[in-house]
């Protein structure tokens, strides 16, 4: 298994990676079966320069999902993609938090490691089978999310079915990795690592030509600068 320092030492590794060995199907690249681990997992800002990753949304997400609050209204004022996930009443299911509140499965999380700290029992659960028949417009990416205790250390493991690299990844690790935080808080431990498992990890057409169009943004604006 790979290990990355940061974020987003792992996405700029992917993004060359997927974009190298994968072919086009379905507007997407894609690479199936991948998992890597962050050692640093607090260090969640993705500073990429041709990405332009924003915190402040990525905070704001974040806050969503600590509301529970499964309703877009306002945050698809921010990120338009939310008001294509819902069936017109405006409800999603990838409100993580809205997920993860329901029978307490922090509070779960919290007191089974409290209690015992070699468990390996501490999940939490996003997607519901019995609930196949509502995913239709919306089907969360996240299946589950497993913490345990090693060195006296939070690690946390997070598995997903598809997880887009460009919007998907950067956003989520930050949410994830606050989420390992604040459990660590609870426990009162520091974090340890972080590992990401994604069946299907993927970048949308759209974004195939950031880097190169970042770069080449660079060339011609030095080009001018040589000529002046």
């Amino acid at each position: 298994m790979m290990e990355f320092n940061t974020a987003q030492d792992a996405f700029e590794h992917y993004y060359d990676k997927i974009l190298f060995y994968s072919d086009t199907v379905n507007g997407n690249k894609a690479i199936l079966n991948q998992g890597f681990f962050i050692s640093k997992p607090i260090e969640n800002e993705i500073l990429t320069p041709w990405r332009k990753w924003k915190k402040d949304y990525a905070e704001l997400e974040w806050e969503w999902y600590l509301s529970g609050n499964r309703d877009v209204s306002e945050i698809k004022k921010v990120a338009k993609i939310w008001d294509k996930m819902h069936n017109g009443d405006n409800l999603v299911n990838s409100n993580y938090g809205f997920q993860w509140n329901r029978n307490n499965q922090i509070g779960f999380v919290v007191d089974e490691l409290s209690k015992n700290r070699h468990s390996r029992r501490a999940v939490i659960t996003i997607y519901d089978a019995k609930e196949h028949k509502n995913y239709y417009f919306d089907t969360p990416c996240t299946l589950n999310i497993v913490f345990n205790i090693t060195y006296d250390r939070l690690n946390m493991s997070v598995l997903m079915r598809s997880n887009d690299l460009v919007y998907g990844f950067c956003n989520d690790q930050y949410c994830f990795s606050k989420l390992q935080q604040l459990i660590a808080k609870k426990l009162n431990i520091p974090i340890g690592w972080y590992y990401h498992h994604v069946n299907d990890l993927h970048i949308y057409e759209k974004h195939f030509n950031l880097k190169e169009k970042y770069n080449e943004k660079l060339q011609n604006k030095s080009c001018l600068q040589k000529h002046k």
